[in-house]
């Protein structure tokens, strides 16, 4: 072929150069009226990415069958509503603040009844007590940023298997010892293996089904205490600040997991010491200390068992394994006495407060704040031990909104079955089993299996 000439190499170049730029901006006012069209769907999109990127911390791993991990990412339509007889998915993550929510209707109820768990106190078994209302019982806790499964005892069973859990404290730890117990039932029957001290303090129960251990120590303070004395002794009591109580402390070396619940008792007259040193007194008239309060001790009491709990069974990172323990803090939970102790209606409400129509006040958040502050300075001393994991099970303000909860009068049986007289002895701390405190196991499966999806650290 011939060369071309510069005229015609100059008219194909221009024609050239008018077809790319008509090409140009018929795609782009083609891309613009598609863009426009469909804003809607991008800008959706675009949120939901932007929502998705905003909440990274969030680790979700799927700890129960769900379909949500096939949905796709650009899926817009919102979620089902919370339904009490089909629940969401559970979606677990690293953390979930059980703190904020609501009680929430529940149609299914509880697991067991005052009936069919033959290890409930007897002060604490308000259906057998003759207790005539049973709304309180068809009310489960919903956080606002995360869901509480329904308890599973085999779930339970199987993460702990052949290993041993204790509850260590007053009576709010036994309370919560025996609402697991009565629930862990509904699969597998427990043997009680030990018992020992006045009102069976001490006892220990054993699942065969999977070697799992379960045990109540009574330690209302959890350092080493002298108990006020009913039989013409000191009638306030003695507390060593600076020593472990060693009624469960010398178990620790058997114990997996600890569960520590304390608080009521130090609201209690008393005298505080640091070996043989006179720290003061709470409501001490006639003993000739210096009046301290409450609230620093304590917190001292916590902070010594934790110590403690480290220094027995802390193993650095290098070091050889003294096997792995896990250490729960349930938070304080309030009383809701509205009347006196010893009269009619002193916790007689049937319902659950609502969101905004009790505040957590005065000693009720004191007790927490004193708690939660010990626990988060004893979680990063915690993360120099590679076999050490720790938790506050944070209670306070859900166990505030449910004055309905309590034994109140039928702490003993039929309290009303003669009419009803001037003095009735009411519980208005302590617990129905089953009721509200069923939710605290629940809380503690939870935190369990987000503590499974993750290292030890």
């Amino acid at each position: 072929m011939g060369s071309s000439s510069p005229l015609k190499d100059h008219y194909f170049s221009s024609f050239n150069r008018s077809k790319l730029i008509t090409w140009s901006l018929y795609t782009l006012v083609s891309f613009a009226f598609i863009r426009f069209y469909f804003y809607p769907y991008f800008s959706l999109v675009s949120t939901q990415d932007q929502f998705l990127t905003t909440n990274s911390r969030v680790i979700s791993t799927t700890s129960t069958p769900s379909s949500s991990s096939s949905s796709s990412t650009s899926h817009v339509s919102p979620p089902p509503p919370y339904s009490q007889e089909e629940e969401k998915p559970h979606v677990e993550s690293t953390t979930c603040d059980y703190t904020n929510g609501e009680w929430v209707q529940d149609k299914q109820g509880p697991m067991y009844n005052g009936t069919s768990c033959g290890t409930i106190k007897k002060g604490q078994n308000c259906m057998r007590h003759g207790r005539p209302d049973t709304g309180y019982l068809y009310w489960r806790w919903k956080p606002k940023d995360c869901q509480v499964p329904r308890f599973e005892p085999t779930i339970f069973l199987d993460m702990l298997k052949n290993k041993h859990v204790a509850f260590v404290g007053d009576s709010m730890a036994r309370n919560q010892l025996e609402s697991l117990l009565c629930m862990l039932s509904t699969f597998s029957a427990p043997n009680l293996v030990y018992r020992n001290g006045e009102d069976d303090k001490f006892r220990r129960w054993n699942f065969p089904s999977h070697n799992v251990t379960v045990s109540v120590y009574w330690s209302p303070f959890l350092v080493k205490g002298i108990e006020k004395s009913t039989n013409g002794g000191p009638d306030y009591n003695r507390l060593f600040l600076d020593s472990v109580d060693e009624r469960w402390a010398s178990d620790l070396g058997s114990i997996d997991m600890v569960v520590l619940s304390i608080g009521h008792w130090f609201l209690h007259p008393a005298a505080y010491f640091d070996g043989d040193k006179v720290l003061g007194c709470h409501v001490c008239s006639g003993m000739n200390y210096t009046e301290i309060g409450f609230y620093g001790v304590y917190a001292k009491a916590m902070e010594t068992t934790l110590k403690a709990i480290m220094k027995r069974r802390g193993s650095r990172v290098g070091s050889d394994s003294n096997g792995a323990i896990d250490v729960i803090v349930t938070t304080f939970t309030p009383a809701h006495f509205e009347g006196e102790w010893d009269k009619p209606g002193a916790c007689s409400k049937t319902k659950p407060y609502k969101e905004g129509e009790i505040e957590l006040i005065n000693m009720d958040a004191e007790m927490r704040k004193s708690e939660l502050d010990v626990v988060k300075v004893a979680k990063k001393k915690a993360k120099r031990f590679k076999n050490l994991r720790l938790e506050a099970v944070d209670v306070t303000k859900l166990a505030l909104m449910r004055p309905d909860g309590h034994p109140g009068p039928y702490m003993n049986p039929h309290p009303f079955a003669n009419g009803v007289g001037e003095r009735v002895q009411n519980d208005c701390v302590h617990w129905c089993l089953p009721g509200p405190i069923d939710t605290w196991n629940e809380i503690l499966l939870d935190v369990i299996k987000r503590w499974n999806g993750q290292s030890r650290h």
